[in-house]
């Protein structure tokens, strides 16, 4: 695991010398608004040295709060993930609760909440700061997250939004890998602001409505802010929009669930050995059952089932959460002397959010897969009042009956009487800190220095409603004498159509299912900043510092779900703690200055030494190169180690379980080439997969290894300066970006749909020990764990331009132009196993377009200001999966859907009445061509990518007003 950094140390440094003569990245927006070398003592993110020679050394890109302000965005993950050079995250359109179950790493399903991706590599990857200081990871709820929810930062407090797209462990520690986002929050306020925000979507629906209040002001002596904010945002439903009122749009109900509200009975009757899939007639609540009729065509109350029976859970999906947010926050910083500031601040943040899924399906016998032996191996008595059948349903699990022949191999039922599943989250974030900051003579040097302390605390509840108690449910289907004897206890009907499951059967099977979570971070860190001695091309400056951090997680399920009781995904406690103590250093040599060779040369070496209480011992280092050729031409390069040392949920998360839509390639009609393997595993002939949804088994692992990883850029900015101040621009930046990430190590399961289908190809145990078959041959058990896979490769191109042109009569107009080009993404398993992922494709609700762009222009005049944004999304393609039949896969020949290339429009106009307290009207429209999201197939629920592009889909309306005093 470490090869590859010892290894290539001394050729890393090598490298960085020899790529001083190639292009390096450096932040055209910093340049745009600073200049390249007017930065003068004060901390930008990507290094610790409060110099402006250090700017500027790996590509920054600054969200200015009139960047916030045009976007029309509420939240500060959807302004984030926005970003040209954004992967797939979390959002508050992810309906994320009920069927998304846990994820390998132990962090929960995160519902309600908002995480950023960096470079495709995953929310966990990247470090949220905030004013420079560590943030506190989520708590889901449902597990201990290892990703912060941006939800938890109100959006009114910001100043300007820093993001980091590069490796920087070496400057701020573990998580680092895939870059930084620091979030800068307002201090120097004066004065009263208050700014409401109405929006929703052309339809009528998904109102978001917002207010902030701002206070702040101060003197010579102290300053002072606080910050309130309130957003409230409305719910879409899934059955609102025609793409979404389907599980798989445009075919009806076809790849609709098995757990119907009249149920599917796959039984065998003992006395006939003939084995029927059937459902009772529409309307037969008492149906009737005749074991002399073997066929398809009967004339009971039973008919084959078939795919018009499926049930369209899309009707109960959410399309956008409902989601109430309050924050308080405030700082005040005192100067004690001329040299000595201290500083205290608060935050309070809470959310309040739901999610809903259709009625919870009881899926029963070898064929469910559900992972519950409960559930799977249940027993039904034919003394059940309700059970037309007139014999045992017995399974083949069931321990009690190894006599009796297997009866029972998949009931689905779904009980639409006791109403959708509901997840309503509530989450409170405390954070508190402090600290001092001051500047000191040593000779003819001024030196920096600060000493912080933080404590912040993430704690989750969520509360589940309409989900089923599996251990009642199973004595209630019994024998009625047992049932009777356990007080509340009514035989249950699963048999009869929608209406036969009474009020008082329902009493005895709903729990109120509660989960809580929580994470707590606590650090205190120490930095010094300034001039070590002079060289002949300029000061040798330099940090360093020392941090000390403990972090601590638990998850505690409900009662029921620890004993296996819960019907739905179940999961045990988890909890953990660990802390680290970190000492780094950055210096920056000037190497050269005004000479034949250019303006200036700076070599800067940093690097980090990380002991952590869990065995982990690291040091990661960095090296970059900046050479200023002439004033309007700068190159730049960077080299850097990382790791990321594994989360508390992926040490210490106990065995869960997540739902995942799998094709079993042994299920008719299968490859003749796969036809032996399958005959190995235990699969009969003409097998047909009765449900898709497989239970997948996955828990921590206290033997992972840290990730590490190795990231480059290079590139250059170049600000012609034949284009300053003349007819056509006042400044033109143009900024070319190329990156590299290599990670090793990578902390995940394998891809579940990969490992099946690697396990049939090869029958190598490597894949297909953790599977196990029912002797039907149906998937019955599939365990998915975490482990150190091999190497993710990701690589590619940011292509930068902007342009302020000269004001005219006509007013001032500015371009902004960004892109990304992502070449190359590669994922290797441990034993070399390609994963699904790639440029331009789309699978697991995740993308990662080949080219990604943001242009903007926008124009002023006097108290008039507007805006025209341009976001475009390259196109994309998938596996069709069982959708290959259908006319929404475009291409049955190859099994391939294209997700089409889509461009948003967005636009925004806004006028200050200066003599009404420099009032602000904004009207903006969002998507105001009124595109609609690509279909997707290999999407969860709702054939949408909630992460890609504007869900639901259609004009979204808003109109704010700003006041200041």
């Amino acid at each position: 695991m470490k090869t590859i950094r010892t290894s290539r140390l001394s050729q890393a440094v090598r490298s960085a010398l020899l790529l001083a003569m190639l292009p390096a990245a450096v932040s055209a927006q910093e340049a745009s608004d600073e200049g390249i070398t007017t930065l003068d003592r004060i901390e930008v993110t990507g290094t610790r040295i409060k110099t402006s020679e250090a700017e500027g050394l790996v590509p920054v890109q600054r969200i200015t709060r009139e960047d916030i302000d045009r976007s029309g965005l509420t939240s500060v993950a959807d302004v984030v993930q926005a970003l040209s050079g954004s992967g797939s995250a979390l959002n508050t359109k992810f309906n994320s609760s009920g069927n998304f179950g846990f994820p390998p790493d132990g962090s929960g399903v995160g519902a309600g909440s908002a995480q950023a991706d960096l470079r495709h590599l995953g929310a966990k990857r990247v470090l949220v700061l905030v004013d420079g200081i560590r943030w506190v990871n989520e708590a889901s709820a449902s597990g201990v997250g290892a990703a912060t929810d941006l939800n938890t930062i109100p959006l009114a407090i910001i100043e300007r939004i820093e993001v980091l797209e590069d490796g920087a462990s070496s400057l701020y520690g573990s998580d680092a890998i895939a870059g930084v986002i620091n979030i800068i929050t307002r201090k120097d306020f004066d004065g009263i602001s208050i700014n409401a925000q109405y929006g929703e979507y052309g339809e009528g629906d998904g109102a978001t409505s917002t207010i902030d209040f701002a206070w702040g002001g101060g003197n010579d002596r102290v300053n002072y802010f606080l910050g309130l904010s309130y957003t409230d945002q409305d719910v879409i439903y899934s059955r609102d929009r025609e793409q979404s009122s389907f599980p798989v749009p445009g075919t009806g109900v076809a790849f609709g669930s098995s757990g119907t509200p009249t149920g599917r009975f796959i039984i065998t009757d003992p006395n006939t050995g003939v084995t029927f899939d059937i459902t009772p007639n529409d309307g037969a609540n008492d149906p009737v059952y005749d074991p002399t009729q073997t066929g398809c065509v009967r004339t009971d109350d039973y008919h084959c089932f078939a795919t018009a029976d499926r049930f369209n859970f899309s009707q109960y999906n959410l399309l956008l959460t409902p989601s109430e947010r309050m924050g308080a926050f405030g700082q005040v910083r005192f100067n004690f002397t001329d040299t000595v500031t201290g500083y205290a601040k608060v935050l309070y943040n809470k959310r309040e959010s739901t999610n809903q899924a259709a009625p919870e399906p009881l899926f029963f016998g070898p064929e469910a897969g559900t992972g519950n032996p409960q559930a799977d191996g249940i027993f039904i008595s034919a003394l059940n009042p309700f059970n037309p059948f007139g014999f045992d349903l017995v399974s083949a699990d069931d321990p009690n009956t190894p006599e009796n022949e297997l009866t029972l191999l998949l009931i689905g039922r779904r009980p639409v009487e006791g109403g959708p599943r509901v997840f309503e989250q509530e989450v409170d974030t405390w954070y508190v800190g402090g600290g001092l900051e001051g500047v000191f003579d040593a000779g003819n040097k001024s030196l920096f220095w600060d000493v912080n302390v933080a404590f912040s605390e993430n704690e989750a509840e969520q509360t589940n409603y309409g989900s089923y108690n599996i251990r009642n449910i199973a004595l209630a289907l019994g024998d009625p004498a047992a049932c009777a004897a356990v007080a509340g206890c009514t035989p249950l009907n699963i048999f009869g159509g929608p209406g036969t499951i009474t009020p008082e059967m329902l009493a005895f099977i709903s729990p109120v299912v509660r989960d809580r979570s929580q994470n707590k971070l606590s650090l205190i860190t120490a930095n010094l900043s300034g001039s070590l001695f002079d060289m002949p091309a300029g000061s040798v400056d330099f940090a360093t510092g020392l941090e000390y951090r403990e972090l601590e997680g638990w998850y505690q399920p409900d009662p029921i779900t620890v004993a296996g009781d819960y019907n739905g995904v179940p999961s045990l406690p988890t909890a953990g703690e660990y802390d680290v103590t970190e000492a780094y250093f950055e210096v920056n040599f000037p190497l050269m200055a005004d000479s034949a060779w250019g303006k200036k040369l700076d070599f800067t070496v940093a690097g980090r030494y990380s002991d952590y209480s869990t065995g982990i011992d690291e040091f990661t280092p960095k090296y970059g190169l900046r050479w200023q050729v002439v004033d309007e031409l700068v190159l730049r390069t960077s080299y850097a180690e990382g790791f990321r040392a594994p989360s508390i949920g992926e040490l210490f998360g106990s065995d869960s379980r997540f739902d995942a839509q799998l094709d079993d390639p042994c299920s008719t009609p299968v490859d003749p080439a796969l036809t032996g393997n399958c005959a190995a595993l235990g699969v009969p002939p003409g097998y047909s997969q009765p449900n898709p949804q497989i239970s997948v088994t996955t828990g921590g692992n206290d033997q992972l290894e840290p990730e590490f990883s190795e990231s480059w850029s290079t590139g250059f900015i170049w600000s012609p300066s034949f284009m300053e101040n003349t007819d056509i621009a006042d400044r033109v930046d143009f900024e070319v970006t190329y990156y590299q990430h290599e990670i090793e190590g990578a902390i995940q399961a394998i891809d579940a749909q990969t490992q099946l289908d690697l396990c049939v190809e090869t029958l190598d145990p490597l894949y297909c020990s953790g599977i196990t078959r029912a002797p039907t041959g149906g998937i019955n058990g599939f365990n998915n764990r975490l482990t150190n896979l091999g190497v993710i490769n990701t690589s590619g191109w940011d292509v930068d331009l902007f342009w302020n042109f000269p004001e005219t009569k006509v007013g001032q107009f500015g371009v902004s132009w960004r892109n990304t080009f992502v070449t190359e993404y590669e994922a290797f398993g441990a034993a070399g196993q390609q994963q699904p992922q790639g440029p331009g494709i789309e699978v697991v609700d995740s993308a990662i377009p080949e080219w990604t762009s943001n242009f903007t222009t926008d124009w002023s005049l006097g108290g008039w200001t507007a805006a025209w944004t341009m976001r475009h999304i390259s196109e994309l393609r998938e596996d069709c999966g069982n959708a290959v039949s259908f006319p929404v896969c475009s291409n049955p020949a190859t099994s391939t859907n294209i997700l089409e290339a889509i461009t948003y429009h967005d636009l925004q106009v806004s006028y200050r009445f200066a003599d009404l307290h420099d009032l602000r009207l904004t009207l903006g429209v969002n998507n105001v061509a009124d595109e609609d999201p690509p279909i997707c197939l290999s999407c969860s629920l709702n054939g949408y990518d909630a992460s890609t592009y504007d869900i639901p889909g259609g004009r979204f309306f808003y109109l704010r007003a700003d006041m200041r005093f």
